[in-house]
């Protein structure tokens, strides 16, 4: 018995540190591009803290837990470019399915899908119950159209099983009083085929996608970089443009991801890239 003990203490230590490490791709998988303006923020947060659309860059100093010398400064420019950017589809810094042929039983799961997700997240309008089961807001303090709410359990669940009803992330508008659940988000590593997506989502009625070809400045350059060229919107696309540039290359940032709406009343609302206010 000591012995079984010692290897189910060993097996939960396991567990916890690769669930660790995915949830970092599962958080910063949370973020799609957006053209709208950035949400407003709460009010107990100054308007200085708001990026003008002008100025790309973001002082990551200003986020807890999140300083210039941190790896993660390339992450929250990447974030910014996504939030702040225009509504791409396939480009060369996003990839998308394709669109499978349309077919009654994919349409029939679809709705199942929906209808359990929604049934799973009702209670979750209480946005301080999502808080208070596990959820965290994912880079509050920038200003975002959507903020995800991630529960780090799900999101290393959802790597190996699917239940709709367990989403990785909640995505919630914000108000006057504080945010509204208007959909929520699953996730799958990037090393998923298309027919594993189909399999969780069908994609006759879905978009997974992924954020490719992202080249991040030299850490020392980050405030003096040309946002231009760096970034999920700029010019570099390329291991060679990026190397030639002085940057480092990632050909996939993130992870597979799908948005749900399941307040909305039709199936391309429903599984749209973007909420439809």
């Amino acid at each position: 018995m000591s012995a079984r003990r010692t290897l189910i203490h060993l097996g939960t230590e396991a567990g916890i540190l690769i669930g660790a490490l995915l949830v970092v791709g599962v958080l910063l998988a949370a973020i799609p591009a957006h053209h709208e303006p950035a949400a407003q923020e709460p009010p107990t947060q100054q308007s200085s803290s708001a990026q003008s659309q002008d100025q790309p860059s973001i002082d990551a100093t200003s986020m807890p837990g999140m300083d210039m010398d941190d790896a993660k400064t390339n992450e929250a420019q990447a974030v910014h470019d996504m939030t702040s950017g225009p509504r791409d589809g396939h480009s060369a810094h996003m990839h998308m399915t394709s669109l499978r042929p349309e077919n009654t039983s994919d349409t029939v799961r679809a709705n199942e899908i929906v209808e359990k997700l929604r049934a799973g997240i009702e209670k979750y309008r209480d946005y301080h119950l999502a808080l208070d089961e596990g959820y965290k807001i994912f880079l509050p303090n920038l200003p975002q159209p959507e903020y995800h709410f991630t529960n780090y359990r799900n999101g290393f669940l959802e790597a190996f099983t699917f239940d709709p009803a367990r989403p990785t992330s909640l995505l919630y508008k914000k108000t006057d009083t504080g945010y509204e659940l208007v959909g929520a988000m699953y996730t799958m590593p990037k090393r998923a085929s298309e027919d594993e997506l189909d399999a969780r989502v069908p994609l006759s009625v879905a978009h997974w996608h992924l954020h490719t070809n992202l080249c991040t400045p030299p850490r020392e350059q980050f405030r003096s970089a040309d946002w231009t060229k760096f970034g999920l919107r700029g010019s570099i696309a390329t291991q060679d443009a990026c190397s030639a540039a002085g940057g480092q290359f990632r050909p996939v940032v993130f992870g597979w991801m799908v948005h749900v709406y399941p307040y909305e009343n039709s199936l391309d609302k429903i599984f749209a890239m973007h909420h439809h206010d």
